[in-house]
């Protein structure tokens, strides 16, 4: 009965907030509740300063994907994490995503695009 929902997090925090909740699943007993929770993450070679550079880039910064059985206590544990503003979805009830979804996602970074990081310049003058 497990399924994918989208969880908003603060940018930057999106693997701190996926510990945070595998952690409190377990001390709250609710290991059950949830199968996985991942942070969709690519691996790219960025060129700085002439040298190339292996760095990691986040697919969708601010969400992690949860794969799990929303009972009111996984629900609320996941509302109360720290850094998490909420559940994608409309309204007080998270919508979850279709698993073939979910695959789209994982399939694009297991891929392994080696896209360089968009840079801004600014031609002053």
């Amino acid at each position: 009965n497990h399924k994918w929902y989208i969880v908003h997090a603060y940018s930057n925090f999106e693997k701190k907030v996926a510990e945070a909740i595998r952690e409190q699943a377990h001390n709250q007993g609710l290991d059950d509740c949830f199968s996985e929770i991942l942070v969709p993450t690519e691996d790219v070679v960025e060129v700085r300063r002439g040298r190339k550079i292996n760095s990691e880039r986040k697919f969708f910064p601010g969400y992690v994907l949860v794969k799990m059985n929303l009972t009111d206590e996984a629900f609320h544990l996941v509302k109360n994490t720290p850094k998490v503003t909420g559940f994608l979805g409309s309204g007080s009830k998270p919508m979850p995503v279709s698993d073939k979804e979910v695959q789209r996602i994982v399939g694009a970074i297991e891929e392994g695009v080696e896209r360089p990081k968009p840079t801004i310049r600014f031609d002053i003058g």
